[in-house]
Protein backbone atom coordinates (compact mmCIF):
# COMPACT_ATOMS: atom_id res chain seq x y z
CA UNK A 1 0.00 0.00 0.00
CA UNK A 2 1.56 3.40 -1.16
CA UNK A 3 1.30 6.62 1.28
CA UNK A 4 -0.46 9.81 -0.96
CA UNK A 5 3.07 11.04 -2.22
CA UNK A 6 3.99 8.06 -3.95
CA UNK A 7 0.59 7.01 -4.92
CA UNK A 8 0.28 10.84 -6.27
CA UNK A 9 3.40 11.03 -7.69
CA UNK A 10 2.80 7.16 -9.74
CA UNK A 11 -0.51 8.53 -11.54
CA UNK A 12 0.64 11.66 -12.20
CA UNK A 13 4.07 10.16 -13.77
CA UNK A 14 1.38 7.84 -16.13
CA UNK A 15 0.16 11.09 -17.64
CA UNK A 16 1.26 11.15 -21.46
CA UNK A 17 1.03 14.88 -22.94
CA UNK A 18 -1.74 15.50 -25.52
CA UNK A 19 -0.05 16.21 -28.77
CA UNK A 20 -3.49 17.43 -30.62
CA UNK A 21 -3.68 21.22 -31.14
CA UNK A 22 -6.19 23.19 -32.23
CA UNK A 23 -6.06 27.39 -33.20
CA UNK A 24 -9.39 29.05 -31.53
CA UNK A 25 -10.69 32.46 -32.14
CA UNK A 26 -9.72 34.54 -28.72
CA UNK A 27 -13.26 34.65 -28.01
CA UNK A 28 -13.43 30.90 -27.57
CA UNK A 29 -9.89 30.61 -25.95
CA UNK A 30 -11.46 31.93 -22.15
CA UNK A 31 -9.66 28.72 -19.92
CA UNK A 32 -8.39 26.91 -22.52
CA UNK A 33 -4.31 25.42 -22.11
CA UNK A 34 -1.72 27.45 -24.64
CA UNK A 35 0.04 24.92 -26.61
CA UNK A 36 2.75 27.25 -27.75
CA UNK A 37 4.32 30.50 -26.25
CA UNK A 38 2.31 33.75 -27.48
CA UNK A 39 4.52 36.76 -28.02
CA UNK A 40 3.25 40.69 -28.69
CA UNK A 41 3.10 41.56 -32.09
CA UNK A 42 3.51 45.30 -31.78
CA UNK A 43 4.67 47.96 -28.48
CA UNK A 44 2.01 48.18 -26.31
CA UNK A 45 1.10 51.30 -26.57
CA UNK A 46 2.20 51.00 -30.55
CA UNK A 47 3.54 54.96 -29.80
CA UNK A 48 3.43 57.21 -27.04
CA UNK A 49 0.65 58.94 -25.96
CA UNK A 50 -1.04 61.06 -23.98
CA UNK A 51 -2.42 60.14 -20.21
CA UNK A 52 -4.34 63.55 -20.07
CA UNK A 53 -6.32 65.84 -21.01
CA UNK A 54 -4.13 69.13 -21.88
CA UNK A 55 -1.28 70.11 -24.33
CA UNK A 56 1.64 68.96 -25.67
CA UNK A 57 4.88 70.84 -25.57
CA UNK A 58 8.76 70.51 -25.60
CA UNK A 59 9.34 71.77 -21.60
CA UNK A 60 10.57 75.39 -21.95
CA UNK A 61 14.35 76.26 -20.29
CA UNK A 62 12.93 78.82 -18.43
CA UNK A 63 10.78 78.83 -15.58
CA UNK A 64 7.17 79.32 -15.79
CA UNK A 65 4.27 80.97 -17.26
CA UNK A 66 4.58 79.69 -20.36
CA UNK A 67 2.68 80.84 -22.91
CA UNK A 68 2.75 79.59 -26.90
CA UNK A 69 0.60 79.38 -29.56
CA UNK A 70 -1.52 76.36 -30.35
CA UNK A 71 -0.37 75.06 -33.39
CA UNK A 72 -2.67 71.84 -33.86
CA UNK A 73 -5.27 69.91 -31.87
CA UNK A 74 -4.74 65.98 -31.47
CA UNK A 75 -7.86 63.44 -30.63
CA UNK A 76 -7.16 59.73 -30.14
CA UNK A 77 -7.09 58.05 -33.42
CA UNK A 78 -5.53 60.43 -35.50
CA UNK A 79 -1.83 61.00 -36.73
CA UNK A 80 0.00 64.36 -35.56
CA UNK A 81 2.17 66.72 -37.07
CA UNK A 82 5.90 67.19 -35.68
CA UNK A 83 5.52 69.87 -33.16
CA UNK A 84 6.23 73.34 -34.67
CA UNK A 85 9.03 74.98 -32.71
CA UNK A 86 7.97 77.28 -29.60
CA UNK A 87 3.94 75.92 -29.73
CA UNK A 88 2.29 73.74 -27.91
CA UNK A 89 -0.30 70.86 -29.46
CA UNK A 90 -4.21 70.50 -27.73
CA UNK A 91 -3.95 67.10 -27.23
CA UNK A 92 -6.45 64.60 -25.26
CA UNK A 93 -6.58 61.41 -23.44
CA UNK A 94 -4.97 58.68 -25.36
CA UNK A 95 -3.57 60.72 -28.83
CA UNK A 96 -0.66 60.63 -30.16
CA UNK A 97 2.46 62.69 -28.73
CA UNK A 98 3.49 64.69 -32.20
CA UNK A 99 7.21 64.50 -32.63
CA UNK A 100 9.15 67.30 -30.75
CA UNK A 101 7.04 66.92 -27.44
CA UNK A 102 8.73 65.93 -24.40
CA UNK A 103 5.42 66.46 -22.04
CA UNK A 104 2.11 67.18 -20.96
CA UNK A 105 0.32 70.00 -19.37
CA UNK A 106 -2.74 69.06 -18.25
CA UNK A 107 -5.80 71.17 -19.18
CA UNK A 108 -5.95 72.40 -15.25
CA UNK A 109 -3.11 74.07 -15.19
CA UNK A 110 -3.48 75.78 -18.23
CA UNK A 111 -5.64 78.92 -19.42
CA UNK A 112 -6.84 79.07 -23.02
CA UNK A 113 -7.08 82.33 -25.08
CA UNK A 114 -8.03 82.05 -28.70
CA UNK A 115 -5.05 80.14 -30.58
CA UNK A 116 -2.64 80.65 -27.24
CA UNK A 117 -2.51 78.96 -24.38
CA UNK A 118 -0.69 79.49 -20.75
CA UNK A 119 0.78 77.43 -19.03
CA UNK A 120 1.14 78.16 -15.55
CA UNK A 121 2.61 74.97 -13.40
CA UNK A 122 6.23 73.24 -14.14
CA UNK A 123 5.67 69.85 -16.17
CA UNK A 124 8.89 67.55 -16.45
CA UNK A 125 9.99 66.50 -19.47
CA UNK A 126 7.87 62.57 -19.64
CA UNK A 127 5.60 64.02 -17.60
CA UNK A 128 1.79 62.84 -18.18
CA UNK A 129 2.98 60.69 -21.69
CA UNK A 130 2.64 57.11 -21.41
CA UNK A 131 5.34 55.88 -23.41
CA UNK A 132 5.50 53.20 -26.18
CA UNK A 133 5.84 49.87 -25.33
CA UNK A 134 5.20 50.48 -21.37
CA UNK A 135 2.98 47.98 -21.17
CA UNK A 136 4.38 45.41 -23.51
CA UNK A 137 7.46 45.53 -25.81
CA UNK A 138 7.15 43.90 -29.30
CA UNK A 139 8.72 40.17 -29.17
CA UNK A 140 7.87 40.11 -25.20
CA UNK A 141 6.27 36.20 -24.49
CA UNK A 142 2.67 37.07 -23.01
CA UNK A 143 1.33 33.43 -22.60
CA UNK A 144 3.39 30.11 -22.07
CA UNK A 145 2.79 26.75 -23.04
CA UNK A 146 1.19 25.00 -20.24
CA UNK A 147 -0.79 28.13 -19.15
CA UNK A 148 -4.53 28.62 -18.49
CA UNK A 149 -5.80 31.54 -20.52
CA UNK A 150 -7.40 34.13 -18.92
CA UNK A 151 -9.34 36.87 -18.87
CA UNK A 152 -6.30 38.79 -18.77
CA UNK A 153 -4.20 36.93 -21.06
CA UNK A 154 -6.85 37.23 -23.74
CA UNK A 155 -6.71 40.92 -23.33
CA UNK A 156 -3.15 41.07 -23.63
CA UNK A 157 -2.94 39.07 -26.75
CA UNK A 158 -6.11 41.00 -28.45
CA UNK A 159 -3.46 44.03 -27.40
CA UNK A 160 -0.80 42.92 -29.57
CA UNK A 161 -3.19 41.80 -32.52
CA UNK A 162 -3.29 38.49 -31.82
CA UNK A 163 -6.79 37.37 -32.85
CA UNK A 164 -6.63 33.51 -32.32
CA UNK A 165 -4.30 31.46 -29.92
CA UNK A 166 -3.27 27.39 -30.37
CA UNK A 167 -4.88 25.56 -27.78
CA UNK A 168 -4.21 21.72 -26.25
CA UNK A 169 -7.07 19.93 -27.55
CA UNK A 170 -9.50 19.22 -24.60
CA UNK A 171 -8.40 15.95 -22.65
CA UNK A 172 -11.29 13.24 -23.32
CA UNK A 173 -12.88 11.58 -20.16
CA UNK A 174 -15.47 9.12 -19.59
CA UNK A 175 -16.92 8.98 -16.42
CA UNK A 176 -18.95 5.96 -14.75
CA UNK A 177 -20.47 5.39 -11.74
CA UNK A 178 -20.89 1.94 -10.45
CA UNK A 179 -23.53 0.59 -8.10
CA UNK A 180 -26.36 -1.42 -8.18
CA UNK A 181 -28.06 0.75 -5.71
CA UNK A 182 -27.44 4.08 -7.84
CA UNK A 183 -30.95 5.93 -9.26
CA UNK A 184 -30.39 8.98 -11.75
CA UNK A 185 -31.70 11.87 -9.98
CA UNK A 186 -35.45 13.00 -11.21
CA UNK A 187 -36.45 9.28 -11.03
CA UNK A 188 -38.46 7.87 -8.49
CA UNK A 189 -36.50 6.35 -5.44
CA UNK A 190 -36.75 2.39 -4.59
CA UNK A 191 -36.58 1.25 -1.19
CA UNK A 192 -32.76 0.54 -0.96
CA UNK A 193 -31.59 2.80 -3.26
CA UNK A 194 -29.96 5.80 -3.18
CA UNK A 195 -29.20 8.76 -5.93
CA UNK A 196 -25.82 9.22 -8.20
CA UNK A 197 -24.25 12.41 -7.36
CA UNK A 198 -20.67 11.24 -7.81
CA UNK A 199 -21.23 11.34 -11.68
CA UNK A 200 -22.43 15.12 -11.51
CA UNK A 201 -19.82 16.50 -9.04
CA UNK A 202 -16.66 14.66 -11.33
CA UNK A 203 -18.07 15.91 -14.62
CA UNK A 204 -18.65 19.50 -13.19
CA UNK A 205 -15.05 19.27 -11.56
CA UNK A 206 -13.58 18.07 -15.19
CA UNK A 207 -15.24 20.37 -16.87
CA UNK A 208 -13.46 23.01 -14.37
CA UNK A 209 -9.81 21.59 -15.15
CA UNK A 210 -10.70 22.01 -18.77
CA UNK A 211 -12.04 18.19 -19.94
CA UNK A 212 -14.69 17.27 -22.49
CA UNK A 213 -17.07 14.50 -21.22
CA UNK A 214 -17.49 12.04 -23.94
CA UNK A 215 -19.52 9.76 -21.72
CA UNK A 216 -21.35 10.07 -18.23
CA UNK A 217 -22.93 6.99 -17.41
CA UNK A 218 -23.79 3.78 -14.78
CA UNK A 219 -22.97 0.57 -14.45
CA UNK A 220 -24.74 -2.44 -12.20
CA UNK A 221 -22.49 -4.46 -9.95
CA UNK A 222 -22.42 -7.13 -12.72
CA UNK A 223 -18.30 -7.75 -13.41
CA UNK A 224 -19.38 -8.80 -17.37
CA UNK A 225 -21.49 -5.65 -17.74
CA UNK A 226 -18.35 -3.22 -15.95
CA UNK A 227 -16.00 -5.45 -18.66
CA UNK A 228 -18.47 -4.67 -21.17
CA UNK A 229 -18.34 -1.41 -20.57
CA UNK A 230 -14.91 -0.25 -19.64
CA UNK A 231 -13.92 -1.64 -23.19
CA UNK A 232 -16.51 0.29 -25.12
CA UNK A 233 -15.61 3.53 -23.41
CA UNK A 234 -11.35 2.69 -23.19
CA UNK A 235 -10.96 3.69 -27.47
CA UNK A 236 -13.05 7.03 -27.23
CA UNK A 237 -10.99 8.78 -24.16
CA UNK A 238 -7.91 10.16 -22.66
CA UNK A 239 -8.57 8.65 -19.42
CA UNK A 240 -11.11 6.48 -17.60
CA UNK A 241 -12.58 7.54 -14.33
CA UNK A 242 -15.14 5.18 -12.45
CA UNK A 243 -16.08 5.56 -8.74
CA UNK A 244 -17.72 2.85 -6.46
CA UNK A 245 -17.25 -0.57 -7.07
CA UNK A 246 -13.29 -0.90 -6.14
CA UNK A 247 -13.35 -1.71 -2.26
CA UNK A 248 -13.54 -5.63 -1.28
CA UNK A 249 -17.07 -6.33 -1.10
CA UNK A 250 -18.79 -9.29 -2.85
CA UNK A 251 -20.30 -6.87 -5.91
CA UNK A 252 -16.81 -4.71 -6.18
CA UNK A 253 -16.31 -5.77 -9.33
CA UNK A 254 -14.03 -2.91 -11.29
CA UNK A 255 -10.26 -3.81 -9.14
CA UNK A 256 -10.92 -7.44 -11.35
CA UNK A 257 -12.30 -5.66 -14.55
CA UNK A 258 -9.23 -3.64 -14.91
CA UNK A 259 -6.90 -6.73 -14.21
CA UNK A 260 -8.77 -8.93 -16.67
CA UNK A 261 -8.78 -5.77 -19.32
CA UNK A 262 -5.39 -4.70 -18.97
CA UNK A 263 -2.95 -4.19 -15.76
CA UNK A 264 -3.58 -2.99 -12.59
CA UNK A 265 -0.75 -0.63 -11.45
CA UNK A 266 -2.20 0.63 -8.02
CA UNK A 267 -4.62 -0.31 -5.57
CA UNK A 268 -5.26 0.70 -2.30
CA UNK A 269 -3.59 3.98 -1.12
CA UNK A 270 -2.87 4.43 2.68
CA UNK A 271 -4.60 7.34 3.51
CA UNK A 272 -8.51 8.48 4.38
CA UNK A 273 -10.45 9.22 2.96
CA UNK A 274 -9.82 7.08 -0.27
CA UNK A 275 -8.08 4.05 0.92
CA UNK A 276 -9.95 2.02 -1.46
CA UNK A 277 -8.39 3.32 -5.01
CA UNK A 278 -7.12 2.00 -7.86
CA UNK A 279 -5.24 2.78 -11.33
CA UNK A 280 -4.57 0.71 -14.03
CA UNK A 281 -4.31 0.36 -17.91
CA UNK A 282 -7.24 -1.00 -20.40
CA UNK A 283 -4.88 -2.96 -23.31
CA UNK A 284 -6.56 -2.36 -26.55
CA UNK A 285 -5.39 -2.42 -30.02
CA UNK A 286 -2.53 0.44 -30.58
CA UNK A 287 -1.92 1.28 -26.84
CA UNK A 288 -3.76 1.34 -23.34
CA UNK A 289 -5.33 3.64 -21.76
CA UNK A 290 -5.55 4.82 -18.28
CA UNK A 291 -7.97 4.41 -16.05
CA UNK A 292 -8.22 5.64 -12.22
CA UNK A 293 -11.01 4.07 -9.87
CA UNK A 294 -12.38 6.22 -7.05
CA UNK A 295 -14.37 5.25 -4.23
CA UNK A 296 -17.58 5.73 -3.94
CA UNK A 297 -18.72 7.58 -0.78
CA UNK A 298 -19.04 11.08 -2.16
CA UNK A 299 -16.51 12.97 -0.20
CA UNK A 300 -13.85 10.09 -1.02
CA UNK A 301 -14.46 10.69 -4.19
CA UNK A 302 -13.94 14.00 -4.55
CA UNK A 303 -11.17 14.34 -2.15
CA UNK A 304 -9.48 11.97 -4.28
CA UNK A 305 -10.24 13.28 -7.50
CA UNK A 306 -8.64 16.43 -6.30
CA UNK A 307 -5.09 14.45 -5.06
CA UNK A 308 -5.28 11.98 -8.15
CA UNK A 309 -7.06 13.35 -11.00
CA UNK A 310 -6.51 16.78 -10.87
CA UNK A 311 -2.30 16.16 -11.58
CA UNK A 312 -2.92 13.32 -14.02
CA UNK A 313 -5.20 16.20 -16.33
CA UNK A 314 -2.45 18.55 -15.63
CA UNK A 315 -0.28 15.71 -17.22
CA UNK A 316 -2.01 15.52 -20.36
CA UNK A 317 -2.28 19.23 -20.81
CA UNK A 318 1.76 19.34 -20.51
CA UNK A 319 1.94 20.62 -17.41
CA UNK A 320 4.45 19.64 -15.18
CA UNK A 321 3.39 17.45 -12.08
CA UNK A 322 2.93 20.14 -8.80
CA UNK A 323 3.54 18.24 -5.17
CA UNK A 324 0.77 19.61 -2.91
CA UNK A 325 1.52 22.70 -0.72
CA UNK A 326 0.84 22.98 2.61
CA UNK A 327 0.42 25.99 4.86
CA UNK A 328 -0.02 25.93 8.44
CA UNK A 329 -2.64 27.19 10.87
CA UNK A 330 -3.53 26.14 14.80
CA UNK A 331 -6.05 23.45 15.24
CA UNK A 332 -9.28 24.36 17.67
CA UNK A 333 -10.23 20.63 18.01
CA UNK A 334 -8.41 17.73 20.05
CA UNK A 335 -7.65 14.47 18.37
CA UNK A 336 -7.26 12.03 21.69
CA UNK A 337 -6.97 8.89 19.65
CA UNK A 338 -4.30 8.76 17.31
CA UNK A 339 -5.47 7.67 13.66
CA UNK A 340 -4.35 4.15 11.71
CA UNK A 341 -4.05 5.85 8.45
CA UNK A 342 -3.21 10.19 7.78
CA UNK A 343 -6.08 11.66 7.21
CA UNK A 344 -7.25 14.78 5.38
CA UNK A 345 -10.42 15.89 7.69
CA UNK A 346 -12.62 18.70 6.36
CA UNK A 347 -12.66 22.11 7.89
CA UNK A 348 -12.88 25.77 8.10
CA UNK A 349 -10.05 28.14 8.76
CA UNK A 350 -11.87 31.13 10.29
CA UNK A 351 -9.74 34.07 11.71
CA UNK A 352 -6.29 32.06 11.13
CA UNK A 353 -7.88 29.41 13.43
CA UNK A 354 -8.67 25.47 12.01
CA UNK A 355 -12.31 24.58 13.08
CA UNK A 356 -13.17 20.73 12.36
CA UNK A 357 -16.30 19.29 10.50
CA UNK A 358 -18.46 18.11 13.26
CA UNK A 359 -19.18 14.92 10.91
CA UNK A 360 -15.89 13.46 8.94
CA UNK A 361 -18.11 10.66 7.22
CA UNK A 362 -17.30 10.10 3.79
CA UNK A 363 -20.74 10.04 3.12
CA UNK A 364 -21.74 13.28 4.15
CA UNK A 365 -20.91 15.65 1.20
CA UNK A 366 -22.66 19.07 2.93
CA UNK A 367 -19.67 18.75 4.74
CA UNK A 368 -17.52 20.43 1.66
CA UNK A 369 -20.04 22.43 1.01
CA UNK A 370 -19.44 23.98 4.54
CA UNK A 371 -15.78 23.61 4.56
CA UNK A 372 -12.90 25.69 3.37
CA UNK A 373 -9.90 23.97 3.83
CA UNK A 374 -8.54 19.86 4.46
CA UNK A 375 -6.51 19.08 7.02
CA UNK A 376 -3.50 16.90 7.18
CA UNK A 377 -3.13 14.44 10.64
CA UNK A 378 -0.77 12.30 10.51
CA UNK A 379 -1.43 8.68 11.44
CA UNK A 380 -0.35 7.87 14.87
CA UNK A 381 -0.72 11.55 16.23
CA UNK A 382 -2.70 13.32 19.13
CA UNK A 383 -3.57 16.78 18.41
CA UNK A 384 -4.48 19.29 21.53
CA UNK A 385 -5.98 22.45 20.99
CA UNK A 386 -3.56 24.99 19.66
CA UNK A 387 -1.30 22.95 17.64
CA UNK A 388 -0.43 24.20 14.28
CA UNK A 389 -1.18 21.56 11.97
CA UNK A 390 -1.00 21.57 8.01
CA UNK A 391 -3.62 22.36 5.49
CA UNK A 392 -4.55 23.17 1.69
CA UNK A 393 -7.42 25.88 0.75
CA UNK A 394 -10.20 23.68 -0.64
CA UNK A 395 -10.34 26.39 -3.22
CA UNK A 396 -6.88 25.69 -4.24
CA UNK A 397 -6.93 21.85 -4.14
CA UNK A 398 -9.86 21.36 -6.31
CA UNK A 399 -8.33 24.48 -8.75
CA UNK A 400 -6.31 23.35 -11.55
Amino acid sequence: MLNLSEARALIASQARPIEDRETVPLAQAHRRFAAEPCLARVDVPPASNSAMDGYALRVPQTPPPWTLSISQTIAAGRAPQPLAEGTAARILTGAEIPAGADAVAIQENCERNGDQVTIRSAVKPGENIRPQGQDLARGQRIVAPGQRLSAIDLGLLASTGHDAVTVVRKPRVAIVSSGSELTPPGQPLAPGRIYDSNRFALQALLQDWGCETVASTHVADDLEATRALLQDLAPRVDLLITSGGVSVGDEDHLKAAIGQLGRLDLWKVRLKPGKPLAFGHIHMAGGATPVIALPGNPVSALVTAGLFIKPFIAGLLGRAYEPLAFAQAPATFAITKPRSRPELMRASLENGQLIAASNQSSGVLSSLQWANALVWVEADLTVAPGAPLPFIALHDFLNL
